[in-house]
């Protein structure tokens, strides 16, 4: 079954496949940033955070066992549901589209992962810094942690099989119009699927871009979930701070 990639994202994100795709992912080193980060920016003690892009709530749930008032939104109505099955009096989710501004302000707005660049439009990309800005208080801090494009881009695999249970994942990845493309094809549960990831690939330069017309003022830059300094050429992240 083909499925139509122009809003890719809002049908890849929403199947079981992507979570089976990706569950072998490093829970223990987003924890490890997690504490980090939040000792970096002092969120206060029972502070409040807006997890945008969050999933199925992963960082926003050990977020909330460590000490925070958090708020987990995404566009997937699937992943939601699955989330709310955790909540709790301090831990909540919500179906959101990113773009816009949420209902209330925080003392920290995260979108991790690469959950950005998504979008077709500029004008999409743009709106979600806007919407960040919006949702921060007097004392807030944006971060957004995306890939570090060029080291990314020098160690793209073209293809690979990648197994996970009974499925065969074929994998395709390549640069085309300025984004960075994973096209995803198997076969469940009877069908032929044919998804696509794509990614705008912004470098820090055009990030710096999106910041000034957003309004916004970018504090801090860094290249590893440890918070270290970044290098274009060797960091594993593009991890910045702003407000």
């Amino acid at each position: 079954m083909s499925k139509d990639t122009s809003n890719w994202f809002s049908s890849w994100f929403n199947t079981p496949y992507y979570h089976i795709l990706y569950r072998d992912r490093n829970d223990t080193e987003a924890h490890a940033f997690m504490e980090t980060l939040t000792n970096y920016l002092n969120i206060p003690e029972q502070g409040t955070i807006l997890d945008l892009a969050c999933g199925r709530g992963r960082h926003a749930m050990y977020l909330n066992t460590i000490g925070y008032d958090v708020t987990g939104v995404d566009l997937s109505e699937n992943n939601i549901k699955h989330a709310k099955k955790f909540e709790n009096h301090r831990l909540h989710f919500d179906v959101h589209d990113m773009c816009k501004p949420y209902k209330r302000q925080f003392d920290a707005v995260f979108n991790l992962f690469t959950s950005f660049g998504y979008f077709d439009f500029d004008e999409g990309n743009l709106n979600t810094i806007k919407a960040i800005k919006a949702n921060l208080n007097d004392t807030g801090f944006g971060v957004i942690d995306f890939m570090n494009r060029d080291v990314v881009i020098e160690n793209l695999v073209p293809e690979e099989t990648k197994t996970v249970g009974e499925i065969d994942f074929n994998l395709k990845r390549f640069v085309e119009n300025g984004y960075i493309i994973k096209d995803i094809t198997f076969e469940a549960d009877g069908e032929a699927h044919h998804y696509q990831e794509r990614v705008k690939a912004f470098s820090l330069k055009d990030f710096e871009a999106l910041f000034d017309q957003a309004d916004t003022y970018l504090l801090d830059v860094f290249g590893d979930y440890k918070l270290n300094k970044f290098r274009p050429q060797t960091s594993e992240r593009l991890v910045m701070i702003f407000k």
